[in-house]
């Protein structure tokens, strides 16, 4: 776990007219901090249409600004990209790279000549070059998406406002904002964010996501936060859900209090366990290599999905045989003798990709997406499962796959089917759908086993998208209903007759107390980000197999989603001595 990073009171400026006042929102990830906000730009705005140049500004002075503007990023961006590492860096060098380069500048000239604004002309002449590298595809296609990052760069620059994307700052902060975008991200460092804290989203949102993975505190669709001033001191509970303005001494020891659990949470034995000795594998989500070897080093008892969009997103074909091969072997290695469960292909939705899905689709997330895909574009589902097969071999990991959105038991006997025909031999659904839920008996007569998405299932359970926050109270995997169709899921598999798994692989399984419950439920194996292995294994340990069953009746039969999770948390006293 990180070390803590405490910013005492009256170290920031702190309009007293807030002093005391107290933000509610909904807390993603656990952790209290205290620190100085800084805020999330607002969007570039486009120019207006047909802009032209203000009076009295001649082509040759409006270029002259243009270029300085354009070369004054770049400056940025490669200052930034010194002190960043990864992904991160790569993403702010290609993006310095792209913000001074002659073609878009060049195009950008030629306009302003015509008497275009110099805001318009780089507008316009960076949409112009972003669609030409999409239509090389491959390689170039990929830099359309750094041409668009320049243009509300430069534009922001000629404005003299500040840019998009995560704010610089040389001192550690808390960052605040409408929402964090997926693009936004890559370039957050976790040495210098200390929380984030949304005005919007939901306890599923891209925020919340990435916070726990990241493993910062985290508050999302806290109304009004994004108006408070810059550099004002805040007290941040991501368990709790709130935020305080100018925090006194008992939210200094809160804080530091934290600090001190973080330090004894670091360390995950590697075997879940409830207080009785009952067996709970603690599993976990990974993207790819490099977050299998991280899980791995984090006592890991193997991978509970396998999400392999990471091989196809940023692309305009499928990608061969061999590049999954590959990536699907690294992935492997990282756990020999042990399970990874791999999730095929969920394209779709807020994934698409432009061989495979119809972006135009008019509700995508009821739409093509997931296992459905094979039935708009055979052949793309079967040569993953012999990729993933090829991959298998000559490996020690015990190789298990499942299909997304699956909805009848139909479905779920072809792809079977097709595992067969591959040579996959532990088949496997994921229920996200509830009609999956409510026939999953049906189902488990012709696959092995089922792992709960509780994201998607919470979403289409309550009919509510989970990216926005003001249904953020109804996407909870806390309701009552969401709950009932878990506990039918595990109904389903004893009344098939074998027993067989029921996972979680959703967000849900890394809520220390919800996993209680959903261990209550009969759920067999939990999986979730890497980061929250060692506090959800410190909660279980503290109960056994018959507590975590009535706490799970008493969630059941609570009147809502706010009511199941206080009760189930007033009778597990651990997490507030852990600060979870």
């Amino acid at each position: 776990m990180r070390t803590i990073v405490q910013t005492l009171p009256g170290s920031a400026s702190t309009d007293k007219s807030e002093t005391g006042r107290t933000f509610a929102g909904v807390g993603v990830s656990p952790g209290r901090i205290i620190g100085s906000i800084l805020l999330m730009p607002q969007a570039v705005r486009e120019p207006a249409v047909g802009d032209r140049l203000a009076e009295g500004t001649s082509p040759e002075e409006a270029s002259t600004a243009l270029r300085a503007a354009a070369k004054a990023v770049q400056t940025n961006l490669t200052t930034r990209s010194v002190g960043a590492s990864g992904a991160g860096r790569e993403v702010l060098e290609a993006t310095a790279l792209m913000a001074n380069d002659p073609m878009l500048i060049k195009a950008a000239v030629k306009l302003i000549t015509t008497g275009t604004s110099a805001e318009r002309a780089i507008w316009d002449a960076a949409a112009s070059v972003a669609e030409m590298l999409h239509n090389l595809g491959g390689y170039m296609a990929e830099r359309a998406t750094d041409v668009l990052d320049v243009r509300g760069r430069i534009v922001a620059e000629l404005r003299g406002v500040p840019a998009p994307g995560i704010p610089y700052s040389d001192t550690p902060f808390i960052l605040v904002g409408e929402d964090l975008a997926p693009a936004d991200t890559a370039t957050l460092d976790p040495a210098k964010v200390l929380a984030l804290v949304t005005s919007s989203g939901g306890p599923q949102s891209h925020t919340a996501i990435i916070a726990r993975a990241l493993g910062l505190p985290a508050v999302v669709a806290a109304v009004g936060v994004d108006a408070l001033a810059a550099g004002i001191l805040v007290f941040v509970d991501g368990a709790a859900g709130t935020i305080m303005v100018d925090p006194g001494a008992d939210e200094v020891a809160l804080a530091n209090g934290w600090a001190t659990t973080t330090a004894a949470l670091a360390v995950f034995d590697g075997t879940g366990r409830l207080k009785d000795g009952h067996l709970v594998p603690l599993l976990s989500n990974v993207g790819g290599a490099k977050d299998a070897v991280k899980a791995a080093a984090a006592g890991a008892q193997g991978v509970g999905l396998l999400r392999t969009e990471f091989c196809f997103l940023e692309r305009d074909t499928e990608p061969s045989l061999a590049e999954q091969v590959e990536a699907y072997r690294g992935v492997f290695d990282a756990f020999p003798g042990k399970k990874v469960v791999v999730r095929t292909l969920d394209a779709g939705a807020d994934k698409p990709l432009p061989f495979l899905t119809d972006a135009s689709e008019p509700n995508p997330a009821l739409g093509v997406r997931g296992y459905r895909t094979d039935l708009s574009s055979p052949g793309v589902l079967e040569r993953q499962l012999a990729a993933i097969a090829l991959a298998a071999e000559g490996t020690e990991a015990e190789v298990w796959v499942m299909a997304p959105m699956i909805s009848t038991a139909e479905e779920a006997e072809h792809f079977a089917g097709l595992c067969q025909a591959a040579g996959l031999q532990t088949p496997g659904v994921m229920v996200e759908v509830p009609s999956a839920a409510l026939t999953a008996a049906s189902i488990l007569g012709h696959v092995d086993f089922v792992s709960l998405g509780t994201n998607d299932l919470t979403q289409y359970a309550m009919a509510a998208d989970r990216q926005l926050g003001p249904l953020a109270s109804l996407n909870t995997p806390w309701q009552p209903a969401v709950l009932q169709l878990i506990r039918l899921t595990v109904a389903g598999s004893r009344d098939e007759g074998h027993d067989k798994p029921v996972g979680v692989c959703g967000e849900a399984a890394a809520d220390p107390a919800l996993a209680v419950v959903l261990v209550g439920l009969g759920v067999s194996t939990l999986s979730m980000t890497a980061r929250a292995l060692s506090a959800v294994a410190a909660v279980l340990a503290s109960v056994t197999l018959i507590e975590t069953q009535g706490l799970a009746a008493l969630a059941l039969t609570a009147h809502s989603a706010t009511d199941a999770r206080r009760i189930v948390r007033e009778k597990l006293p651990i997490l507030t001595e852990l600060g979870l």
